[in-house]
C-alpha cells in the first residue's frame, strides 16, 4: 500500500469506535480487508455493516474482488480516493440517548416497527428512518421522535442489506425516497427499495404455532410455498 498522507493518518487516528477502528487498523497493516477476514478473524457476521461503519465516519473505502480460501470470489475493501473524505461525517454517527430509546419503546408498545414482534427493550435497536448514508449531516435531531424507530436485529440486517443495494443509497441520496420506502416507513409506504412491492411479516407465537403447523401441512399438500399458499387463501376469501 502506498504511503498515506499524514493528514489522512490523523483523521484515521480520530476513529475510536471499536468496529470501524478494527477495519481501519487491519487495512493500515495489510492494505485491505476481506469479508472472510471480517467474519473469521473478527467475528462480524455481517461484514458490510462493519465496512459501513467506516464510511459513516466519512472515510472513503473502495470495494474490489478477491478469491477466498474456498476459491470463490469475495468482496475486499481498501482506502479509496482520499480527496473524497466527507468531513461533515468525521466523528461518526450520533449516539442515541436512553431517553430516545425509552420513548420509542413506549410509542411502539414494545414491538419492532417492521415485523411488529414484541421484544424486551434490550433486543431492539434505534434506527434512523432515513439512513445516515443518505441523510449525512442532515441527520435528524433526537428531539424529533418521528424520525426514528426501534427494530429488531433481524430486521436491521434485512434493512442494511436492502439499503446497501438500493440505487437511492448508492447514487441518488434522495431523502424523500427513503421516507416513502418500506424500510423507512413500514406503517405507510409506496415502494420497497424503489420497486413496486408490498411486504408483510407474519409471526406465530405460543399457541399460534399450532395454527402455523396446520397451514404448513396444507401448503405442502398443495405443493406450494407457505407464503404463496397464504396469498391463495386470502385471494379466495376476497
Amino acid at each position: 500500500m502506498a504511503k498515506l498522507p499524514q493528514e489522512f493518518l490523523d483523521v484515521l487516528k480520530g476513529v475510536t469506535a471499536k468496529r470501524p477502528k478494527t477495519v481501519i487498523d487491519h487495512i493500515l497493516k495489510h492494505g485491505h480487508i476481506t469479508t472472510e477476514e471480517l467474519k473469521e478473524t473478527y467475528g462480524y457476521n455481517h461484514p458490510p455493516r462493519a465496512v459501513r461503519d467506516v464510511r459513516e465516519q466519512g472515510i472513503p473505502l473502495e470495494t474490489f474482488a478477491l478469491k477466498g480460501s474456498d476459491g470463490r470470489r469475495m468482496a475486499a475493501y481498501r482506502f479509496g480516493d482520499l480527496s473524497k473524505i466527507e468531513h461533515h461525517k468525521l466523528g461518526g454517527r450520533q449516539t442515541f440517548s436512553k431517553v430516545l430509546k425509552t420513548d420509542l419503546y413506549a410509542k411502539q408498545e414494545g414491538r419492532c416497527a417492521i415485523c411488529f414482534q414484541a421484544y424486551e427493550e434490550r433486543y431492539l435497536q434505534v434506527d434512523h428512518r432515513v439512513p445516515y448514508e443518505v441523510a449525512g449531516d442532515n441527520v435528524a435531531d433526537q428531539a424529533n421522535l418521528a424520525a426514528f424507530m426501534l427494530i429488531c436485529a433481524s430486521c436491521q440486517r434485512g434493512k442494511s442489506w436492502t439499503c446497501e443495494h438500493c440505487e437511492n443509497w448508492k447514487t441518488l441520496k434522495d431523502r424523500g425516497t427513503c421516507t416513502t420506502c418500506y424500510w423507512g416507513s413500514p406503517e405507510k409506504y409506496t415502494h420497497l427499495a424503489m420497486l413496486s412491492l408490498r411486504r408483510e411479516v407474519l409471526t406465530w407465537t405460543g399457541d399460534e404455532v399450532k395454527s402455523h403447523a396446520r397451514l404448513l401441512k396444507r401448503a405442502l399438500q398443495a405443493k406450494m410455498p407457505l407464503p404463496e399458499y397464504i396469498k391463495k387463501l386470502l385471494s379466495e376469501d376476497g
